[in-house]
């Protein structure tokens, strides 16, 4: 029987992760809820940073170098509008252009982010669904030290330097869930729920802020892993670390545990991190340790490897406690 399973994941760290997964699992077994909570308009431009990512990524076209972007990118039109503006502090290169100029032209047609979405991944060859967390929109927002800024204007703008007191999830209460993503609930062949290693609070807690999508989740019956974004108390990418700092949160796999309790039935911690599965078991979530880190396909291949094996353990054991 076929075994499918279904991926929260925000860009960079979770397109890395579904990548390996590709390598394990045929593409078609795969569904990925994505963060949408970083999109924003810009030059009258419906952008999708995480979906843009994952899509890039799932197509072979990412930049290795930063993990976003295009491969042989060019520059020419972001260079014009320097000359013409002091103003211009999000990078959009010549090629990723031209997604966000199709993405802005269907929904101006009035067709759904998802429907959008769909037909931009199949055009790349992606056999791998990619499901917005929701068609309707949700945005973070961060109240910091230098005021409440669009979640764009802290990580990009201002380089994640301000100090970050709380984040909240403009419109989620009010959003619904998308028909794709019921759809993907409704899959009886469903076999598990993944949480990348993502940022828990700026890509995983968007998603999870959409009403009543933590409620399916918690009541669908399948094990739930995540994979933990803190590897020795430092974030791989990103400022996870810094944020959980700020917010006065344990810098370690143990907090990552901890913010997911329950939610997830077990979490995999990076090797350098086996210290901490005694405490991590002891809040009543099972704990698996490897390598988390993923230099290269051999690496994220390895990984997805492992957590559909420990998944599928997890699933085995929940239909053994049911019998």
């Amino acid at each position: 029987m076929d075994r499918n399973y279904l991926v929260l994941s925000g860009g960079v760290g979770g397109a890395k992760l579904i990548r390996g997964l590709q390598q394990v699992v045929e593409e078609k077994h795969i569904k990925v809820i994505a963060n949408t909570g970083d999109d924003f308009q810009y030059l009258g431009l419906h952008i999708s940073p995480d979906i843009d990512t994952l899509m890039y990524t799932l197509a072979g076209i990412s930049n290795p170098k930063t993990g976003w972007g295009l491969i042989n990118e060019s520059w020419s039109f972001h260079a014009a509008l320097k000359e013409l503006s002091d103003n211009i502090w999000f990078q959009i290169g010549d090629r990723d252009l031209e997604t966000h100029i199709r993405r802005t032209e269907l929904l101006d047609k009035g067709l759904s982010l998802s429907d959008t979405t769909r037909k931009i991944y199949q055009r790349l060859g992606i056999k791998t669904q990619i499901i917005p967390m929701s068609d309707e929109k949700v945005r973070t927002e961060l109240e910091t030290d230098q005021g409440n800024l669009a979640f764009q204007d802290y990580f990009v703008r201002l380089k994640a330097e301000p100090i970050v007191k709380q984040i909240r999830y403009k419109g989620a209460s009010k959003a619904n869930v998308s028909r794709e993503l019921l759809a993907a609930f409704d899959e009886t062949r469903l076999s598990g729920i993944i949480i990348s290693p993502s940022n828990p609070w700026l890509s995983i807690e968007p998603i999870l802020s959409v009403s009543s999508l933590k409620t399916m989740i918690v009541n669908s019956g399948l094990p739930v892993i995540a994979i933990s974004p803190i590897v020795g108390g430092r974030a791989i990418k990103g400022p996870t670390a810094k944020l959980m700092k700020e917010l006065g949160l344990e810098v370690s796999a143990k907090g990552i545990a901890e913010h997911y309790k329950g939610l997830i039935d077990a979490l995999i911690i990076d090797s350098s991190d086996a210290q901490h599965a005694d405490d991590i078991n002891r809040i009543g979530i099972q704990t698996a340790v490897t390598q988390t880190i993923m230099y290269n396909d051999a690496d994220k291949a390895a990984l997805a490897e492992f957590v559909i094996t420990f998944l599928d353990s997890l699933d085995k054991k929940k239909d053994n406690n049911y019998e």
